[in-house]
C-alpha cells in the first residue's frame, strides 16, 4: 500500500492537464500550418487571384489619378497632388478586397465535399480551419499592398517612417482579421458560391464608393456625407492617409473630420477593435451552430 501511495504521488494530477493543453497547441499550430499550406500551394497553381488583387487596385490609382489630376484636391485636403489623396484608399481597397474573398476557398470546399472530410477528421481543433484561412488571406494581402505601397513611391509618395509604418501594418490588420471573419461568416452561412460572389459584389463597391476613398469627405452630397462618416473604411483610410503626412500623436491627433465632429485616432482604434470582438462573437456563433448539426 505504501509502494502504491507513493507511485501516486508522484503522478501529481495538475501537471496532466498542462501536458494535454501543451500537446493540443502543438497539434493546433501543425493542423494550421498543413491547412496553409495546402492554401499557399492552390494561390500558387491558380496566381489568377493574386495577380488580379495587384492589377486590379493598380489600374484604379492609375487610371483615378490621371483622369482628377487637375482636381483642385488642396482646397478640401492636406494633399497637394490627388494620386497622393488617392493612394491611402486603393491601399485599403486592396487590403478590403482580399480580405472579402477570403470566404470562396472555403465555400468551395463545402461544395466539393473537402470541408465535410476535415471535419470528420481527427484534428484537435477545428477552429484550424478557421485560423488557417485568416492567416492564408494576413500574408497574401500584405503582399499585394506591398505592392501597391511600392508603386505609389514610383508615382512619388514617400514611403512613411519606422513608426508610421508600424501604424499602417496595424491599422491594415484590423481591418483584414475583421472582413476575413464576415467573409467566412458569410461562405458558412450562404448555400453556394454563385450567391456568396453576388454577395461580394453588392458590398465591395458600394462600400468603397461610400468612403473617402476617392474623394474628401466634403466633395460629397449631404446625404452621402452621412453615409461615409458612418462607413468604417472612411475611418481606416483616413488613419492611413494621416500617416502619410503626420507623425502620431494618439491622443490628440484628429483622424477625420466627420458630420458630427472630429474623430481622433485613439477613437478610430477603438471602433476597429469593438467591431473586431463583434464580428470574432457573431463568427464563433455561427460556427458552433453549424459543427454542432
Amino acid at each position: 500500500m505504501h509502494h502504491n501511495s507513493n507511485n501516486t504521488s508522484t503522478l501529481n494530477p495538475n501537471l496532466y492537464p498542462r501536458i494535454i493543453t501543451h500537446k493540443s497547441i502543438i497539434l493546433s499550430l501543425t493542423e494550421i500550418c498543413a491547412l496553409n499550406r495546402r492554401l499557399i500551394l492552390q494561390g500558387w497553381r491558380r496566381p489568377s487571384t493574386f495577380v488580379t488583387g495587384i492589377l486590379q487596385p493598380l489600374l484604379w490609382l492609375i487610371l483615378f489619378s490621371a483622369l482628377f489630376q487637375n482636381a483642385p484636391i488642396d482646397l478640401l485636403s492636406s494633399n497637394n497632388r490627388y494620386n497622393n489623396f488617392i493612394s491611402a484608399g486603393i491601399i485599403v481597397f486592396t487590403a478590403f478586397t482580399c480580405s472579402l474573398n477570403a470566404g470562396l476557398p472555403l465555400m468551395f470546399d463545402r461544395e466539393f465535399g473537402f470541408l465535410n472530410r476535415l471535419l470528420s477528421s481527427p484534428l484537435s481543433s477545428r477552429y484550424s480551419i478557421i485560423y488557417s484561412s485568416s492567416s492564408y488571406i494576413t500574408i497574401t494581402s500584405i503582399v499585394q499592398v506591398a505592392s501597391i505601397i511600392l508603386t505609389t513611391n514610383f508615382m512619388g509618395n514617400c514611403i512613411p517612417n519606422l513608426k508610421n509604418g508600424v501604424v499602417i501594418a496595424w491599422t491594415l490588420l484590423l481591418l483584414i482579421h475583421s472582413v476575413t471573419n464576415i467573409s467566412l461568416l458569410l461562405a458558412f452561412i450562404l448555400p453556394g458560391h454563385i450567391e456568396l460572389i453576388a454577395c461580394l459584389v453588392m458590398i465591395n463597391l458600394p462600400l468603397l464608393f461610400s468612403s473617402t476613398a476617392l474623394a474628401p469627405l466634403l466633395f460629397m452630397p449631404s446625404w452621402l456625407q452621412v453615409i461615409a462618416s458612418l462607413n468604417p473604411l472612411s475611418y481606416t483610410i483616413e488613419v492611413i492617409r494621416y500617416a502619410y503626412l503626420h507623425e502620431f500623436c494618439y491622443n490628440s491627433s484628429i483622424a477625420m473630420q466627420t458630420v458630427w465632429g472630429s474623430i481622433r485616432i485613439i477613437d478610430t482604434y477603438t471602433l476597429m477593435i469593438i467591431l473586431n470582438i463583434v464580428c470574432l462573437i457573431v463568427v464563433k456563433k455561427v460556427i458552433d451552430n453549424r459543427f454542432d448539426e
